[in-house]
This record gives structure tokens, C-alpha cells and sequence, in this order.
């Protein structure tokens, strides 16, 4: 049995994770309502056809196909409710339009160079949701963009890594 405030707890940070605003570039955005899209017009339908088929394979309670299909109708669902809870949350953020003086903030693309070993490397700083590594994309919540946020070309930031301490120096900050 939960404690006597661990269940107010609970609720608390469901109500605060659902109700904060989840910072989204344009991109990331319209790459949400195209999945979005494809699971109500083509994911739910092929979900329904499925369990409709399973049904007419008779007993339900020792059904494979059934259980299967409802449980692939569960996941399509629930990542529906998802998307549908992290779009209304975004503050949608068009990185052409941001002016920052030249400071890294969310959807800046940003040139580094690992002072170390001279590496170049190019980030653009993203949601949680569009972060992929190897386009270059990384999330706001990542420690390498915690560390950039607010910094200028030509300023020096350390990143704590499982690795160890990598430091970069800033190269340059775009808005693109």
C-alpha cells in the first residue's frame, strides 16, 4: 500500500510533467502530425481489420491472433493519446525566426571543436522527440546541450561525458 503522501506525490508530477510545455522545432512538430496522421488513417484501420479477422477464428480466451491484435491496437492508442497530449503541450519554435544575438538557445545549430584533439562537430539543439545523433541532432535535455545554452563563439565549455570531461570551444551559432 502506498504511503499516505507518496500517491499525492505521484499525481503531482503526472500533472506537472502533463500540463509544461514541451519545446518543439517546426520540423519536429510537423514530423508529429505526419505520424500522428499515419497512425489514425492507417495504423487504427489495420489495428480494427485485425481484430476483426482474429474474432472469426472462434474462442477468444485461447486466441493468439486476438490477444495479439489487441495488444498491437494498445500500443498504436496509447502513442496516439502521446503525441496528440505532447502537440497540444509544444511551444512550437522556428529556428529561422529566433533571435538570440548570437547565443545558443533551443534550435540553434551550433559548429564546435573539440579542443583536445581539433575534432569539428555540428549539433543543432532539438526536443526531446526529433534528437537523432547521427543527423546531428541532439536533445535540449542532453548534457552537451546543457552546457551550450547561453554560450557565444569563441567561448569554452566543458561536457561531462561517461568518457570523462570533454571540452569544446564554440565555433559559431546559427539560426537555421
Amino acid at each position: 500500500m502506498p504511503q499516505p503522501g507518496a500517491l499525492g506525490a505521484q499525481r503531482r508530477l503526472f500533472l506537472d510533467t502533463a500540463m509544461s510545455t514541451i519545446p518543439l522545432t517546426t520540423t519536429g512538430a510537423e514530423l508529429l502530425r505526419k505520424e500522428l496522421h499515419r497512425l489514425k488513417t492507417v495504423e487504427r484501420p489495420n489495428a480494427i481489420t485485425a481484430i476483426a479477422e482474429a474474432r472469426t477464428h472462434g474462442d477468444l480466451s485461447e486466441n493468439a491472433e486476438y490477444d495479439a491484435a489487441k495488444e498491437r491496437q494498445g500500443f498504436v492508442e496509447a502513442r496516439i493519446k502521446e503525441i496528440e497530449s505532447k502537440l497540444s503541450n509544444a511551444q512550437v519554435i522556428d529556428p529561422k525566426r529566433v533571435d538570440a544575438d548570437g547565443r545558443c538557445v533551443f534550435g540553434s545549430t551550433v559548429d564546435l571543436e573539440e579542443t583536445k584533439g581539433g575534432e569539428s562537430v555540428t549539433y543543432q539543439i532539438v526536443g526531446d522527440d526529433e534528437a537523432d545523433i547521427k543527423k546531428g541532432k541532439i536533445s535540449i535535455g542532453s548534457p552537451i546541450a546543457r552546457a551550450l545554452i547561453g554560450k557565444y563563439a569563441g567561448d569554452q565549455v566543458e561536457v561531462q561525458t561517461p568518457g570523462g570531461v570533454r571540452k569544446y570551444e564554440v565555433l559559431e551559432v546559427r539560426y537555421e
